[in-house]
């Protein structure tokens, strides 16, 4: 698994956001606007953690994730549901499709590498226990 974060936002300015907030506080981003080509990108090269919009053209980020999560190679990988859509709803429908974390947008600038940094923490430990 490489350290890059993966965005995937069909929306030009949300997606430049991101990316350079994330970018800003050293991470490494790629990024897609559909969440086809981010499965491609993702069984081609595993990202440390992905960051997917609720709305996306033809197949949307829970239907990615569900996907994402069935396949033995990406299920591992962290997701973060990354949306404007803020109902309870919503919420729901993202973390039974497997979502570790759900922020929703706009992004504050300043808490935004704080929670990713937080969802990295937290897939690690979860992943590598510490053993006494």
């Amino acid at each position: 698994m490489s350290d890059t974060i993966l965005v995937i936002d069909d929306d030009p300015t949300n997606l430049k956001l991101a990316v350079v907030v994330l970018t800003h506080a050293g991470y490494y981003v790629d990024q897609a606007v559909d969440a086809e080509s981010a499965l491609e990108m993702i069984r081609e090269e595993p990202p440390a953690l992905i960051l997917v919009d609720m709305k996306l053209p033809r197949m949307d980020g829970v239907e990615m994730i569900r996907r994402t999560r069935m396949d033995p190679k990406t299920r591992h990988i962290p997701l973060v549901m990354l949306t404007g859509h803020d109902g309870q709803e919503h919420r729901e429908k993202a973390h039974a499709a497997g979502c570790d974390a759900y922020i929703t947008k706009p992004i504050d600038t300043r808490e935004f590498p704080r929670q990713i940094a937080k969802v990295l923490k937290q897939t690690q430990e979860s992943r590598n226990p510490v053993t006494s």
